[in-house]
């Protein structure tokens, strides 16, 4: 996102997807909310990850998730939000209530579990546009099992980081 320069977690994000089988493009640190919206239209992604590390990503993501539901071509590809999301702690059942309400799919903060975020991959259908039973927030501590099957988003789907 636009004011997050921390890289470490995109490239742990990019291996972690591609370790899985994806194919990823990764934006990089401070991308610009227009170049995100460009990129992710002529990209056409299965799935857009935000993440963040400077606990601005709570108002930096409602801000971005705004731009990308009112682009047509965007408002129903899966996206989800994650890392230190603000700098008063973690698992605000409101702030993630707030994120998934503005359009996200899935909130995964920090302290949480990677399997969670696996399993919210697993759930998607690739080139589906949407997820199966709606949006999923995944607070630390509360493993949720999301099905995972022939529907599940096939390694090779593109993911925009």
């Amino acid at each position: 996102m636009a004011s997050d320069s921390h890289t470490w977690n995109l490239v742990f994000l990019q291996l972690l997807l591609e370790e899985l089988g994806h194919r990823v493009t990764n934006l990089g640190a401070c991308v610009p909310d227009e170049l995100l919206v460009a990129e992710c239209r002529r990209i056409e992604p299965d799935l857009i990850v935000l993440s963040s590390v400077n606990g601005h990503g709570f108002h930096d993501g409602l801000r971005v998730i705004s731009a990308l539901r009112t682009c047509p071509e965007l408002g129903r590809t899966p996206t989800v939000i994650g890392g230190k999301l603000g700098i008063a702690g973690t698992g605000s059942p409101a702030r993630q209530q707030e994120l998934l309400t503005a359009g996200f799919d899935g909130v995964f903060e920090e302290g949480g579990s990677v399997l969670d975020f696996h399993s919210f991959l697993g759930s998607l259908s690739a080139g589906s546009r949407a997820v199966p039973g709606g949006p999923k927030a995944l607070p630390a501590g509360r493993p949720e099992a999301l099905p995972a099957g022939p529907e599940a988003l096939p390694a090779g789907s593109g993911v925009l980081l």
